[in-house]
């Protein structure tokens, strides 16, 4: 039977935690806590969809002249997966996070999902919101939707960042098997999720719940692991959306993609292997990459400062691609 999971890292044991270096799972600043986070949401339809969705302006105006960032979630998620990086980017920047139709808040959308449906979508809403060129920062199937946004609309992709994104892998995974088993632990999920909330609390069942998708969630608090990922799970649209990430194959397109793009990727990431950054790499012209060690699949939430950090020297160009690719902390290596 064909594996689920596309990736040859193993989970590790609660008691590896100790490996993942004082960085890990921290806190980033400004803190998600003090966010009134009710009167950042939004709602609107787009496309004929009805989104939920975050949209923070900084006060300082000369953020007016820095293009906006668009966060993109992943597969089983929601805007929440951003949490730890909203604050940081909307310092500077105008920052926007929706919850895809199907996820989050979002109800499911009237037609079929799809990856270049979610991207028209999103291209409605940017332009709706008069948003212009913007930065596309997206993880897993997020940065799937991401890619596929600038291959069809390339005027409106200034940066590409691709964060441990669907779209290599996914293309060559046997499908059948696959959505049958992730239905069933996708519905194993949600019902651990709605019966035991309290499963965040003890750092056991945080590990044994969320071991394929972060390195070492003992290590993230409790209320991070429930607002930023165990609080999505079990939305309609996983299966439909799932089925959608392993029927379209994009990769003869990416040499399409016009504008710089930063790949990054854990070097642990049980779910997409990293060799897919490589590929990445090599099919987009203007691309590179950085890896992080020690660190999963969703590093924007096991190493905030580290990855805010570089999704902030990309965005402003502070140095050379080979500067960027160095380590912005001990956790990572290019």
């Amino acid at each position: 039977m064909p594996r689920v999971i596309a990736s040859r890292v193993a989970p590790v044991s609660p008691r590896s935690a100790h490996r993942a270096g004082h960085d890990y799972g921290g806190t980033a600043e400004p803190s998600w806590r003090h966010v009134d986070w009710p009167a950042q949401l939004r709602r609107g339809s787009f496309a004929g969809a009805e989104v939920n969705y975050v949209d923070i302006a900084p006060s300082d105006p000369r953020s007016a002249e820095r293009s906006p960032v668009l966060f993109i979630h992943g597969l089983g998620g929601q805007w929440q997966n951003w949490i730890q990086n909203i604050p940081r980017l909307a310092q500077e920047r105008r920052v926007i996070a929706p919850d895809l139709p199907g996820f989050g808040l979002s109800p499911m959308p009237a037609e079929r999902i799809s990856i270049s449906g979610y991207a028209r979508m999103l291209e409605a809403m940017c332009e709706q919101l008069g948003l212009g060129s913007l930065a596309l920062v997206g993880n897993s199937m997020g940065g799937f939707i991401g890619a596929e946004m600038a291959i069809r609309f390339p005027a409106r992709a200034e940066r590409l960042l691709l964060l441990s994104a669907a779209g290599i892998t996914t293309a060559n995974m046997f499908r059948t098997p696959v959505v049958t088993m992730a239905r069933a632990a996708a519905a194993l999920t949600a019902y651990t999720a709605a019966r035991h909330r309290q499963m965040a609390m003890r750092p056991i069942a945080r590990h044994m719940a969320l071991a394929l998708v972060a390195r070492y969630p003992s290590r993230l608090a409790s209320d991070l692991a429930w607002e930023g990922m165990i609080k999505g799970a079990g939305k309609p649209g996983f299966e439909s959306a799932l089925r959608a990430c392993l029927e379209y194959d994009f990769r003869e397109r990416l040499p399409d993609i016009a504008c710089p793009t930063l790949i990054v990727w854990g070097e642990d990431d049980a779910i997409l292997p990293a060799r897919d950054a490589q590929e990445f790499e090599r099919l987009i012209p203007d691309a590179r990459k950085l890896l992080m060690r020690e660190t999963g699949h969703v590093p924007q939430l096991e190493r905030p400062g580290a990855f805010n950090d570089a999704l902030l020297g990309f965005l402003g160009e502070t140095g050379p691609a080979e500067e960027l690719e160095r380590s912005p902390g001990e956790s990572q290596v290019a």
